[in-house]
């Protein structure tokens, strides 16, 4: 399935979709393109709030754009790695019958899914700025965030 039908799908049960990448095998280099995608998305989010705030500031746009690229593109990774390797032993505290991959890739793809959202909260913070609206728009980034993690993370404990 395409990745954007399995964004759609997962909209509708995250647990499903992760089971069926798990399905199609061990792939590390689909996990980390998913991961890569999603902090590529996220970066590309970010450029309305920087534009505006370079405008409104009077600060270089270049070198808020190059510390948003290095924070997105090089640290987050890491930290979603770290992140991932948290959750998994929180899985086998529980006792849990998922896999590390699996953990990874549920964190990854819940990042790449809810990725609609964070471009919204992106425009949002672009082009309203601070306000109600941007706080309510990260708000439901927050818990569909977390619904597609913990629903995905729920899967691969199961031994999906």
């Amino acid at each position: 399935m395409a990745i954007t039908s399995n964004i759609a799908a997962t909209y509708r049960g995250p647990g499903r979709v992760i089971t069926r990448l798990l399905c199609l095998g061990q792939r590390e280099d689909r996990a980390l393109m998913y991961l890569m995608s999603a902090c590529i998305i996220i970066f590309i989010a970010q450029l309305p709030r920087l534009s505006r705030e370079a405008h409104l500031t009077g600060q270089e746009l270049d070198m808020l754009l190059g510390g948003t690229l290095m924070a997105w593109v090089i640290i987050a990774p890491l930290l979603m790695y770290i992140i991932a390797f948290v959750a998994r032993g929180i899985g086998m505290i529980l006792r849990g019958k998922g896999s590390a991959y699996g953990a990874r890739l549920a964190l990854f793809w819940a990042l790449l899914a809810s990725s609609p959202l964070i471009l919204l909260h992106g425009l949002t913070a672009g082009f309203i700025g601070p306000g109600l609206e941007l706080q309510i728009v990260g708000l439901l980034w927050c818990v569909i965030f977390f619904w597609f993690w913990i629903g995905g993370s729920l899967a691969q404990e199961r031994g999906a």
